[in-house]
């Protein structure tokens, strides 16, 4: 058995030139399966409740110094939900001001193409992890630009679903 534990504290934070923190984020994402375990293409995201507040978002924390964004990313998504996947191209960046904090944050999101989940995971006594549709994601998703990032991803997994269409 291999111990996994979350990295805590602010030391190889990476600050923008303004000052503000970098966070990375992740949606994790699958297609449902039915009872005999085929594919659908019915798109399902795991969202993880909140430390503090138990609201549902996606994966996120610092992006440090010793680290890529897609490294970052794969370690929130370890972290944070206890999955392992294939990250994806950069949904985008987006500028937000911490409702905690009152201070503008620079924020990553990336895709994460789930291919494994794991009954134990650093912060499992500490976060719920959840699997919804996209609409319930969206409904209950509580920050603005996490929103923006999942609709990107429905946007290019239905673009790409639409060319290997085209393509047979």
């Amino acid at each position: 058995m291999v111990c996994l534990v979350s990295r805590t504290g602010r030391e190889l934070q990476r600050y923008n030139n303004m000052g503000g923190r970098q966070v990375v984020g992740c949606i994790p994402y699958r297609y449902k399966q039915d009872m005999d375990g085929n594919k659908s293409n019915e798109l399902e995201v795991l969202m993880v409740s909140s430390q503090k507040t138990q609201r549902l978002m996606f994966p996120k924390g610092g992006w440090e110094l010793d680290e890529s964004l897609e490294q970052a990313a794969c370690r929130e998504s370890l972290e944070e939900a206890g999955v392992i996947g294939l990250v994806e191209c950069e949904l985008g960046q987006w500028n937000f001001i911490s409702k905690r904090h009152g201070i503008y944050y620079e924020g990553y999101m990336f895709p994460l193409f789930v291919k494994e989940q794991l009954d134990y995971w650093p912060e499992i006594n500490l976060r719920t992890r959840v699997w919804m549709t996209v609409a319930q994601a969206r409904e209950v998703c509580q920050h603005w630009w996490m929103k923006e990032a999942l609709d990107i991803l429905v946007q290019r997994l239905v673009s790409s679903q639409q060319q290997l269409k085209r393509k047979h």
